[in-house]
This record gives structure tokens, sequence and C-alpha cells, in this order.
């Protein structure tokens, strides 16, 4: 199965710069493509409310917490829905 461009610069982007809050992916004609990048705004609720009921989807979500020393940190969690 091919990955398209677009999925492997959107997720290398996400890596680098935290730009998006997730990034949800699709199967189509034997592809994997971008079907929506949610804005860092978003939250979790968001991103259950833009994935559908019956169909496949991967996704990666971005979230952020803060330790209990104060730090703030980020963790990329692979979500198949």
């Amino acid at each position: 199965m091919a990955v398209s461009n677009e999925c492997k610069l959107k997720f290398l982007e996400l890596i680098a710069k935290r730009n998006c809050r997730f990034i949800i992916f699709k199967i189509e004609n034997q592809e994997v493509v971008v079907e929506k990048l949610g804005i860092p705004d978003e939250a979790y609720d968001d991103y259950t409310a833009s994935q559908p009921a019956s169909e496949l989807r991967y996704a990666v979500f971005n979230f952020d917490f803060i330790t209990d020393q104060s730090f703030q940190k980020s963790k990329l969690f692979f979500i198949a829905w």
C-alpha cells in the first residue's frame, strides 16, 4: 500500500513544528491520504467529532499536558478508529 507524499510531509511537520492538533488519514484507492488537519486550538472532542461513525480511519493526535513538576510536554498518539 502506498502512502501519499502529503501524508509524509504533514506528519514530519507535526513532529517538527507541532503546527496542528491532529491528522486524520484514510485509505483511498490503495493509498493512504490526508483527510483532515486539526488546527492547534482544537481539542480531543473536536477530533472525535471529525471521525465518521462507520468508516475506518487512522490518526495522529498531538496531546499537550503539564507534568507534576509543572513542565509543559507533548506526546503524539497513533489512533486506529
